[in-house]
């Protein structure tokens, strides 16, 4: 019902909303008005590439053709195909569809192409299978209040993002740019940036990434691939994993051994598509867009194999934490935090959890995890998989990034709601931090809101946007934060014993589980 209510709100509001003088900027294509609202300048549903559909579904994104005279672009574009997640933290705001590629902008009221702000570029979650930009708690106002342009985009999802086939290797149609349509987007989009954000005041000497979950596991891929070098000067992973058990190895193409192009015939001959050549492409490009969607998304139940991300050769070029560990990353000021209860689950365990769990380790856990989970061995195991799966990763890539000479940032959100304290007794769940970064609290709680939750919400969003505005969280609005070292291995605390950086209360965990995560394989 709460869900309901917020949509219901945000209808109104959009109804309600008195806009100022459209704003104009002319881009590369042509020229996009916008809207002033409260004081902050918004431009939605500006396309970055053609609709990919079509003889463009599967194909690299493909340059927008000029257009003549002023586009408006005051309302969401679509977000991309799929099926919505019914329990979704951060509902869509527009249908879904393949005809999807576009990006948002805001910006301070008054911003001129002389001011030259930071810019904050964010990458949605969503498993790669749902998720968009036009989610409320999304929206880019309130960090525009602080002083930056904040740039949010769709890119694809599903099968339409992420997908191979002998037909399409066989086409070949972007010289080697096959199977993850949905990053090639998201490099595309980011390039987009380089190239146009000075119309709107933006710097793109600048530009800060960041996302959460499985955006957090994009801004990964970005810092280590050979093809967004130079695109962005700072990045922030959210709950992104960091481990390559998260990151799929498998390849586009392989001469032995499974790859993404199994998945795609067993889609094929699902959908009753024969063959491997043009006439198999034909087909599977004449496929209804909802048939590409079926059993594809978070809840669904799967009815033929489908792949995410996969090993290219060109974006993707080998394991996202092999790269960071060798010290090949993007060289640039990095953060990364997870939250006190994420996503954390595995094979089910019997009997005694941290000896199935850690085997010749079992006694370091044991001293590590006493008294976590409350006696509960469920509890235990959800939060033990929850270390190995999102909180210990990424400490382990703040820890390489700072190996590599970069200074880098470690963080864990806990700060709950004041109105969900009951029903979240075991601490942060993945994804509910971000409308404290975002400060669109309001959006998520209507209604229910206190002062504390709206403090906490400040003092989390200054620190992001300190960093992107200098490479360092510290600064106005901000608690103090160490930077990163691997001797006392700190970390800022936001909503656990206040905003407190420092000691880590939870460093012998961390410190298990990595060595588990790091142990010869038997």
């Amino acid at each position: 019902m709460a869900k309901l209510v917020w949509h219901a709100l945000a209808g109104v509001g959009a109804l309600i909303a008195t806009p100022a003088a459209a704003q104009v900027v002319s881009l590369e294509v042509g020229q996009v008005a916008g809207e002033t609202v409260d004081g902050i300048s918004a431009w939605k549903g500006i396309p970055f590439a053609q609709p990919p559909v079509g003889e463009l579904r599967w194909r690299a994104p493909q340059p927008v053709e000029p257009w003549q005279g002023v586009r408006e672009t005051t309302e969401y574009a679509n977000d991309c195909m799929q099926i919505p997640f019914a329990a979704d933290a951060a509902p869509l705001g527009t249908p879904p569809a393949e005809d999807c590629l576009y990006l948002n902008v805001w910006r301070p009221e008054g911003t001129t192409a002389q001011d030259r702000l930071p810019v904050m570029f964010w990458i949605y979650g969503g498993g790669f299978v749902n998720g968009g930009s036009s989610p409320a708690v999304y929206d880019g106002s309130e960090l525009a209040r602080q002083g930056v342009i904040l740039v949010s985009f769709n890119y694809r999802l599903g099968r339409f993002g992420f997908f191979a086939h002998p037909a399409l290797t066989q086409a070949n149609e972007d010289n080697g740019l096959l199977g993850n349509y949905g990053y090639m987007d998201q490099v595309e989009a980011l390039r987009w940036v380089q190239r146009n954000i000075a119309a709107f005041g933006g710097d793109p000497h600048n530009v800060t990434i960041f996302g959460e979950s499985a955006g957090g596991g994009s801004v990964s891929m970005m810092m280590t691939s050979p093809m967004t070098r130079g695109l962005f000067d700072k990045a922030i992973v959210m709950s992104g994993g960091g481990r390559s058990a998260l990151r799929s190895s498998t390849p586009v193409h392989a001469q032995e051994g499974p790859d993404g192009e199994d998945a795609g015939l067993g889609f094929a001959e699902w959908a009753g598509v024969e063959g491997e050549g043009a006439d198999a492409l034909a087909s599977l490009r004449a496929l209804p867009a909802e048939t590409l969607a079926t059993g594809i998304g978070l809840g669904q139940q799967p009815v033929a194999p489908s792949s995410g991300p996969m090993m290219d050769g060109m974006i993707v070029t080998g394991a996202s934490d092999a790269i960071y560990a060798a010290g090949n990353a993007a060289p640039v000021p990095f953060m990364a935090g997870a939250n006190t209860a994420d996503i954390g689950f595995g094979p089910p365990v019997e009997g005694d959890v941290i000896a199935a769990h850690f085997g010749d380790l079992a006694d370091q856990a044991r001293a590590a995890y006493e008294g976590v989970g409350k006696g509960d061995p469920d509890l235990l195991r959800t939060m033990v998989y929850a270390d190995q799966m999102m909180i210990e990763p990424a400490r382990f890539m703040v820890q390489a990034m700072t190996k590599a000479g970069q200074p880098a940032w470690h963080y864990r959100a806990g700060y709950v709601p004041e109105v969900m304290r009951e029903e979240w007794s075991t601490g942060l769940p993945h994804a509910t931090e971000i409308p404290f970064f975002f400060r669109t609290i309001e959006a998520r709680y209507p209604g229910e809101t206190t002062a504390q939750d709206h403090a906490a919400s400040a003092a989390m969003s200054a620190a992001f946007v300190n960093f992107a505005r200098t490479g360092d969280p510290n600064g106005p609005g901000a608690p103090d934060w160490p930077v990163y070292d691997d001797q006392s291995r700190p970390v800022m605390l936001f909503g656990m014993e206040g905003n407190r950086g420092g000691e880590d209360p939870w460093r012998a965990r961390l410190d298990v589980t990595q060595a588990l995560a790091e142990a010869e394989p038997e």
